[in-house]
């Protein structure tokens, strides 16, 4: 995983990001037989949404991100929820410090993309106890189009922004094969995908902080520009939504691998 993807964007990401949905949280609890006395790791865990979601229902967990801010925000994030059982550690997740130990399963929350995946998964097989697992999720991104107002969003980006697709200091290049392929050449090779499909509804302000939460360093290259691009964002929405209220149709995957054994 890059180390500057999401600098700058940690409050924002912990604000504006939505977390899990209660169905992808419980099948997870089945699937792994928790609560229980096992260990969680959570690669490119960002500010902790799905690290402290799972946090209760394990002995204890270790989140890892590449970014000292974001671990910061996880870290102020499990004080506010009183969760004490999670260790954060700043490392990319294909150079993990060697004295982690074993886990029962690791989780990679809209992160995956992002890392050396054949890498990762080498190094997670020897890591996950032979029952365990791990978990792949990744939902919709709010920029890219599913309706008219979405649609209005990317638009406006595009105008003040151009179209191409910027990644923290580099671009975005997205992976060139599905997950389970990458899966089906590891030890990870008894997958099964799950998804779940449901509404979120948005306001305007949290519409503006989900864009000032994404590897797209908005806030960075608009510069001065910010407060203009704010206004035309807000405006752009007002024409399908007089009262400021927007509902988004979300598709959320999810996928179960565990060890060829």
């Amino acid at each position: 995983m890059v180390g500057d993807l999401f600098t700058g964007t940690a409050v924002h990401y912990a604000r504006h990001r939505p977390g899990y949905p209660t169905a992808f949280l419980t099948e997870v609890a089945r699937r792994f037989s928790l609560p229980g006395t096992g260990r969680l790791l959570d690669l490119g865990c960002g500010p902790g949404t799905l690290t402290i979601a799972l946090a209760g229902q394990v002995h204890d967990a270790v989140g890892v991100d590449p970014e000292a801010d974001m671990l910061a925000e996880a870290a102020r994030q499990a004080r506010l929820a009183r969760i004490r059982n999670i260790r954060w550690v700043e490392a990319r997740a294909e150079n993990l410090p060697p004295d982690l130990g074993g886990f029962q399963f690791a989780t990679m929350g809209r992160s995956f993309h992002w890392m050396d995946r054949d890498r990762v998964l080498t190094m997670l097989a020897d890591m996950i106890t032979p029952t365990g697992g791990l978990v792949i999720v990744n939902d919709n991104c709010l920029v890219r189009p599913a309706t008219d107002w979405q649609r209005a969003i990317e638009e406006t980006q595009a105008k003040f922004l151009g179209t191409v697709r910027r990644a923290g200091s580099g671009v975005f290049a997205p992976p060139t094969e599905p997950h389970e392929t990458v899966l089906a050449r590891s030890r990870f090779r008894q997958a099964e995908r799950i998804v779940y499909e449901f509404e979120r509804q948005w306001t305007v302000e949290q519409i503006v902080g989900y864009l000032y939460s994404t590897s797209f360093p908005i806030r960075r290259l608009l510069g001065e520009r910010r407060a203009s691009f704010e206004e035309e964002i807000i405006e752009a929405l007002r024409a399908y939504s007089p009262d400021g209220r927007f509902t988004e149709p979300v598709h959320l995957e999810a996928i179960f691998a565990s060890l060829n054994i």
